[in-house]
């Protein structure tokens, strides 16, 4: 099971200075607009997602409030759940398709209690 990229949230009260702070300031190139989140490259296969912190089912928990993401190939989402299913991982969602943004995927809890989240993207990033 090969993980392809990896996305690191951060949460914000205002999306749009930070999404300014990191396109200007740090020179990253914008991946995908999802209007509430938008995600910027770091390298070819790390990026930074900046997302509305108002955003209500896919917020991280207040007191750890960043999301560690793994994208991986389509047909490796559910090998993934299942294999955290496996082991017991906490928080475990079923997977779902999250159509509005082209990404199917499931989260989960590490043992500190961050928010892991493991999807693939319908669409490839830009």
């Amino acid at each position: 099971m090969t993980i392809k990229a990896g996305i690191t949230f951060f949460y914000y009260r205002d999306l749009a200075a930070a999404h300014a702070f990191y396109r200007d300031v740090m020179g990253l190139r914008l991946v995908r607009d999802q209007g509430w989140a938008k995600i910027l490259a770091l390298s070819p296969s790390a990026y930074v997602g900046l997302v509305d912190e108002t955003r209500g089912s896919l917020r991280a928990a207040a007191d750890k409030p960043v999301m560690l993401t793994f994208v991986v190939e389509d047909d490796q989402v559910d090998v993934w759940h299942a294999r955290l299913a496996a082991a017991g991982v906490a928080g475990l969602i079923a997977p779902k398709l999250h159509e509005g943004i082209g990404v199917y995927g499931f989260l989960a809890t590490d043992p500190e209690g961050y928010r892991l989240e493991v999807q693939s993207f319908r669409e490839p990033l830009a």
